[in-house]
């Protein structure tokens, strides 16, 4: 297979962008994370004096995982084309480890209790884990600093802002930044008070096997002690066969709401180019249209805005469907799990492309500041406030009459009503300080 070739762009046309995700979502790497939760189970069990392990064969156990190669998964997956079964495979893989490491006599202390699940239910999790702390996070954070020091950049601009599309009280250009850089802030903290919750008990979530091998082992202080502080994820206590998912789909939804916010920005700033706010830095050779010559689009803004909602069809599938399985457990979960690196490879793809175009952004001022000055009415709010201040008859009333409608209003029109104004002298000449630039507000300190 080639980029060519490939059926999903994530693995072709975006392959170099998606690069680093295969270390957590192929095929390869869930067979190493099975290894890495088998090999850890076996160790953990050895420290907890079932068995001796020599440090000679610690080491080697070890070393499969740090050495972990595509060859030993095509080894393992050689031996899933008898079997039929997967996680079956990983265990006879370190059987044979153990076979060359002269210790077949503690082979059935591999995968000693367990069912498939509590491998795949630890692995995947921890894979979901890593992927997220070292890879998601880290682009969500970035992505945030960037907007945040554009924020600070761009704090004084006066921008014309717009409610239902039409001229309203100007803001400035740094705080409608700040929006997206608060609102991404948050829904990072929920996702990171959100545990990574895994399964570990054995066929139907009671440790039976565990049990009735060693009755007097405390098995769920055993279980907690090497899902929590082994692996590092957080041992549900009560399951069936597999995990709830619950908090899994917790994630999946504050990831959605992270990827709304991008969707949102993505609009935004789309909309602002299109009114000539901003400029796009043009490189050469490159084609805008393939007809008008003139054309530099928006595309890194369109291709963000379409992957995220790419991924967040596939996040609201995950969230919806993994909690809910029939009893004890059915397979559905499964072939679902096996997808999971798909939204994250869209959302990689987008944040790629947010930076990029976010990136190529030029400011515009003489076209901000030329909408500001078409637009003198915003002020009106400014006028009728302070003359609400000093009691004046129906001030309201009074600029609607002027500004709404067809009336074309500037700083003479403004000024002109204001001359007209019964009020003092010293009040015509505080309103008439106030302008579209400079009527933007205060907002908190950033």
């Amino acid at each position: 297979m080639s980029q060519l070739t490939s059926i999903s762009p994530i693995d072709g046309r975006y392959a170099k962008q998606t690069a680093s995700l295969r270390a957590y979502f192929s095929e390869y790497a869930l067979i190493r994370y099975r290894v890495l939760v088998e090999v850890h189970y076996f160790l953990f069990l050895a420290d907890k004096k079932f068995f001796k392990v020599t440090p000679v064969l610690r080491k080697s156990l070890l070393a499969v995982i740090e050495n972990f190669s595509e060859a030993d998964a095509e080894k393992i997956k050689l031996i899933e084309a008898t079997t039929n079964h997967d996680v079956k495979a990983v265990e006879y893989f370190l059987k044979e480890v153990l076979d060359a490491n002269k210790a077949s006599e503690l082979k059935e202390w591999i995968h000693f209790g367990l069912t498939s699940q509590d491998i795949n239910n630890t692995a995947i999790p921890l894979s979901w884990k890593e992927a997220m702390e070292n890879e998601m996070l880290p682009a969500y954070i970035n992505l945030q600093n960037r907007l945040y020091q554009f924020a600070k950049q761009w704090k004084k601009v006066p921008l014309l802002a717009r409610t239902h599309g039409q001229a309203a009280s100007p803001t400035t250009l740094g705080k409608e930044l700040m929006v997206f850089v608060e609102r991404i802030n948050h829904q990072i903290e929920l996702f990171t008070a959100i545990p990574y919750a895994a399964k570990f008990g054995g066929a139907t979530g009671n440790f039976n096997a565990h049990h009735i091998a060693y009755p007097k082992k405390n098995w769920v202080a055993l279980g907690n002690e090497f899902v929590d502080d082994v692996l590092g994820l957080e041992r549900m206590q009560f399951t069936t066969q597999i995990e709830h998912y619950d908090h899994f789909a917790a994630q999946c939804d504050t990831l959605k709401r992270i990827n709304n916010i991008l969707i949102d920005l993505s609009r935004d700033v789309w909309t602002y180019i299109s009114m000539d706010y901003f400029k796009q830095q043009t490189k050469k050779g490159e084609v805008g249209s393939s007809a008008m010559p003139h054309k530099v689009n928006p595309i890194d803004f369109e291709n963000a805005e379409g992957n995220l909602g790419l991924a967040n069809a596939m996040l609201e599938h995950l969230a919806a469907k993994l909690p809910i399985s029939r009893l004890q457990r059915d397979l559905t979960d499964s072939t679902v799990l096996r997808n999971i690196g798909v939204p994250v490879g869209h959302m990689t793809i987008a944040i790629n492309s947010l930076e990029k175009g976010l990136g190529k952004l030029i400011l515009n001022e003489t076209k901000i500041n030329e909408d500001l000055e078409n637009n003198w009415a915003v002020v009106a709010e400014a006028i009728q406030t302070i003359l609400r201040r000093e009691k004046y008859p129906n001030p309201y009333e009074a600029l609607k009459d002027l500004t709404r409608g067809n009336n074309k209003i500037d700083k003479k029109s403004m000024h002109k009503f204001i001359d007209g104004l019964k009020v003092t002298a010293t009040l015509k000449k505080e309103l008439k300080k106030i302008t579209p630039q400079t009527y933007t507000g205060i907002t908190a300190e950033y």
